[in-house]
């Protein structure tokens, strides 16, 4: 059962990153990967949320499966991530490879705490 719930999360997380992260980047003419940063973004932000929300006993470890590791799993992407800094410190773009990398940990970090903190405040 519990491998079915991975499943049919990263079967919502999967197409949801792919979408999210064409609509984002179509909309931008810069070389920043801003349809990554997003979909890693809201993936720290849920996570945080859902770790909030079972600390706090408003969850459960079928939902942690669900959401947590299947949706935000399909969700997020850290091979693209780092595949997308290497390339643009290959040509030549190293502010943007720094920046990606460092606010990508920044801002993630900085999701998922709001995110649990958010969870605190309803369910604490």
């Amino acid at each position: 059962m519990n491998w079915l719930l991975v499943v049919l999360g990263a079967m919502v997380g999967a197409p949801l990153r792919y979408l999210t992260d064409r609509a984002v980047q179509t909309r931008h003419t810069s070389l920043f990967p801003w349809g990554t940063f997003t979909v890693n973004l809201a993936g720290c932000a849920v996570l945080g949320l859902l770790t909030g929300a079972v600390t706090a006993g408003a969850g459960s470890s079928h939902l942690q499966l669900l959401i947590g590791t299947g949706l935000c799993g399909g969700l997020t992407t850290y091979s693209t991530f780092a595949y997308e800094t290497m390339r643009l410190a290959e040509q030549g773009a190293r502010f943007y490879a720094v920046a990606n990398t460092a606010g990508s940990v920044a801002a993630g970090l900085g999701a998922a705490f709001t995110g649990a903190a958010a969870a605190q405040a309803v369910w604490g």
